[in-house]
């Protein structure tokens, strides 16, 4: 007589969990550093085109810099009459979405500033924050957060003192905005308390930083983003200013 074939035993089918379930244990984090590193290549990738873009806006324009536009939501991004740098230098991006960073996972501020918007380039047009310092500012018509700024100032390519050290942008979250790594919401003004909380963690390993040479860098430490230049004179991110909010010149300019 053939024999009846034989089934698995409750041992024998815990084992095979067992086994699985240290496999998916080992596997999962690999995958997901692989996925996360994947994002931080491609959002760097777009930096790298932002930057060369605003390298040849310099280039049309006599070295002057884009009128300073950010956090404009009425109307937000994609709607007739939105204002933004991004605006401006879409005509030299290659891909449309390049302000799009894949990090970008929005904030706690987005979907109230623009409802249904869940990513600033949702609601602002850009994952990559503009430092003001670098910018054009036009009385009347820069503005940031819908409110227009009552000075003028024009920055010339020519009068940035270090240009491969200044940064021109950066992506809006970084892992040290956290409140573990900023108490008090002092040093960079992201995770505060209600009502003023901006933060949420897009990356666990930094983020691409834009400088004014028009290289583009992944930044991962705090020293490292306080040592980037952010004016045309050439003062330092985590350099003191007591006029600050912050007492640094990153409250100032970024």
């Amino acid at each position: 007589m053939n024999a009846r074939p034989r089934g698995f035993t409750l041992i024998e089918l815990l084992v095979v969990i067992a086994i699985i379930a240290i496999l998916a244990a080992i596997l999962f984090p690999v995958f997901a550093q692989a996925k996360e590193a994947a994002k931080k290549t491609a959002c760097l990738s777009n930096a790298r085109q932002i930057a060369m873009a605003n390298r040849m806006y310099l280039s049309d324009h006599d070295d002057v810099y884009p009128i300073f536009y950010a956090y404009n939501s009425q109307p937000p991004a994609g709607a007739a009459g939105h204002k933004g740098v991004e605006v401006l230098l879409a005509g030299y991006v290659k891909e449309p979405r390049a302000f799009l960073s894949p990090l970008d996972a929005g904030g706690p501020y987005t979907s109230q500033d623009v409802p249904g918007a869940n990513t600033y380039w949702k609601a602002y047009g850009s994952s990559y924050r503009f430092t003001q310092c670098m910018f054009t500012i036009v009385a009347g018509e820069s503005s940031s957060n819908n409110t227009l700024y009552a000075f003028n100032r024009a920055v010339v390519d020519s009068s940035v003192e270090f240009p491969s050290e200044t940064r021109i942008m950066r992506l809006e979250m970084f892992p040290f905005f956290a409140k573990d790594k900023d108490p008090g919401c002092a040093r960079y003004g992201y995770d505060c308390d209600p009502p003023y909380n901006y933060y949420r963690q897009w990356g666990k390993t930094g983020g691409s930083m834009i400088f004014a040479d028009g290289s583009a860098r992944h930044v991962s430490s705090s020293a490292r983003f306080d040592d980037a230049r952010v004016n045309p004179e050439g003062r330092r991110s985590g350099e003191a200013d007591p006029s600050s909010w912050s007492g640094t010149w990153y409250g100032t300019c970024d």
